[in-house]
Formats: structure tokens, sequence, C-alpha cells
């Protein structure tokens, strides 16, 4: 055989060999945060981009806020939820007790962080209608996180009052929220990026302005919305490009009976949270109604697949609400 042929065949035959792995299905996170959306009223509403997600993985309640009486009990209240979601620990380990934030302790990693250590070029992004997510608990750029740095932000336009400016009625929360999930829905479908966080606030406006109401209906509606435009952007992912993408979707606390207007205690109704997800492989414990916040970190990096330090794994509150394989 010519030497020159027999040099292509062998070209030809290693670097298909050597690029073969690239055709295993890339694993890609989504988690959602809908602000403040009672379980009940979640059920109660035209809700059809959920159902969808839902109708492929499952929808339960679950709870947020801790032991009830226990060194663990959490306030239920939005930061504290947000961390205990990002940490998979309760507020007496992460040290969040407040929408202030004041000394969040980061030697309990974030997912981000996490997902970061374990595989260093992943493309993390964030698209939030708080700024503080990202600056605060995630602890973008600080030493305690391990310089932690996201390749890609939406963020901060709720102080952007020249834009967006505050109104009582809060619309510039709505339109933020819009922008917010247009944002995320693209960079999704060009960008892919390995883990997201999307959050999104106005239902917990519309909730302590109206409580049970229909203006809250009306923004779960839209948050419905925002979601199906983030769902549609995975879809067409999975379709196009071969990845398989995870969703996961809850609220970070639930609202007092009666009115359904305020939280932060301790009763059934604000320790009640929901969650939605894609995922085909739901433990039982997913579908009992005993799942907690603290369960979502563990479920995505069980999805993942991802190595997680021990000293940080045996900290956790919560566990993996995927079967085992």
């Amino acid at each position: 055989m010519d030497r020159f042929i027999w040099y292509r065949l062998l070209l030809f035959f290693s670097i298909n060999l050597w690029v073969q792995p690239s055709f295993s299905q890339e694993k890609k996170v989504v988690f959602i945060i809908l602000d403040g959306i009672p379980a009940g009223e979640l059920e109660a509403t035209s809700t059809p981009n959920l159902e969808k997600i839902a109708a492929i993985g499952g929808y339960a309640r679950a709870y947020t806020g801790g032991e009830k009486g226990g060194a663990s009990e959490t306030p239920t209240i939005s930061a504290v939820g947000y961390n205990s979601l990002l940490t998979g620990t309760w507020a007496n380990k992460h040290n969040v007790w407040d929408n202030d934030i004041a000394a969040p302790n980061h030697s309990y990693w974030t997912i981000f962080r996490l997902m970061r250590e374990a595989k260093p070029n992943s493309k993390l992004a964030i698209f939030s209608t708080w700024e503080d997510n990202r600056t605060k608990l995630l602890g973008e750029g600080l030493n305690e996180t391990g310089n932690l740095k996201l390749d890609f932000v939406f963020d901060g336009f709720e102080k952007d009052t020249l834009t967006y400016p505050h109104d009582k009625d809060k619309d510039y929360i709505r339109k933020i929220d819009n922008l917010v999930s247009f944002e995320a829905a693209h960079i999704l479908k060009t960008q892919a990026p390995d883990l997201s966080w999307v959050y999104l606030e106005f239902t917990d406006d519309m909730g302590h302005r109206f409580g049970k109401s229909p203006q809250l209906t009306s923004a779960i509606e839209l948050a419905d919305e925002q979601v199906g435009r983030i769902w549609e952007a995975i879809q067409i992912r999975e379709k196009n490009f071969g990845e398989e993408w995870l969703i996961w979707i809850t609220t970070d606390h639930g609202r007092k009976a009666p009115d359904f207007k305020d939280h932060g205690g301790q009763s059934d109704s604000e320790r009640e949270i929901w969650m939605v997800t894609n995922a085909k492989n739901l433990s039982n414990r997913f579908h009992s109604g005993k799942a907690a916040m603290v369960d979502i970190l563990p479920s995505l990096v069980d999805f993942l697949g991802i190595p997680v330090p021990e000293t940080q794994q045996k900290n956790w509150d919560g566990s993996s609400l995927l079967k085992k394989k």
C-alpha cells in the first residue's frame, strides 16, 4: 500500500478514536426559583408549561424551614431558602437568616462552586431579578468562595432606576422578570451553559401586596409563560445538539394562611413548597411529600455525576431525589 495512503488511514482512525468521546451525551442543569408561590395557589392556576414538564418527570409538594423546633429550624424567608437550595444545608450551617445576608458561611459550598471545582472549564450562568443572589449568596469573586467566577451574568436591573423606575405596583419587577426570562432562554439556546440559575421575583411581590387574589393568580400565569420560553430553549438544545438537560423548578417558601400575604414563620402553609422537574428517575420520597429544599442540591449533583469532596458532602442536610441506577 502506498505509504501516503497508509498514513492517511492511520490519521483518520486516530482522529475518530480520539473524537469519539465528544459524542457522548452532555449533561446540563437549569434550576429556577419562582418566588413565594403557595402550592395550593399553583395547583389552582392554569400552568400549561409547568404541567408539560411535570408530565415528563414529576410534581410534588415538599417543605422548607428545617426541623421545626430543632437546631436546624430555618426562617421561611426568601434569601434563606435560596441558600438552603444552593448549599444543601439549613440556616444553622449556611448562616443566612434573612434577606440582609449579613454573614453567609461560605465554607458550605454552593452548587456553583462544586461544579467549578469538579469541572474547571464548565460554563456557569445566572439570570436573576436580584443581584444579591450572585454577589452575596454565591459570593462571586470572594476569597471565601475560591474567587468563584461565573461565565454568563444577567442581573442587577433592579438597581437601574432610570430604565426601571420603581413604582408602588411593582410593575418594574414584572418587566425585569420578563427581560431575565428572555435572556435566559437566549443564552441557554445559543451558549448552553452547563449550570444555570434563573430567579424570578414578581409572584412574591403580588403575594405580599394582595395575598390570595386574582393578582397573584395572574402573576403565576405569567411566571409559567416565562418558564415556557426557557423550556422551549432546552428542548431545542436536546433535539439539535444531543444534550441531556435537567430542569428543576421550585419556590423558596409558602405563605401564611389564611390571606397568604406574609411569610417567615413556621406554620405549615409557610413551610410548604413544591417542586417540578423533568427528571424521569424520581424516587418514592420525591412523590411522598417529604422531600425538602435541601434535597435539590444532591439531586443536581447526582444528575451531573460530578465528584464532591467528602468534607462537603458529609455536611449536607439533604439527599438525592433520584433513583440509583
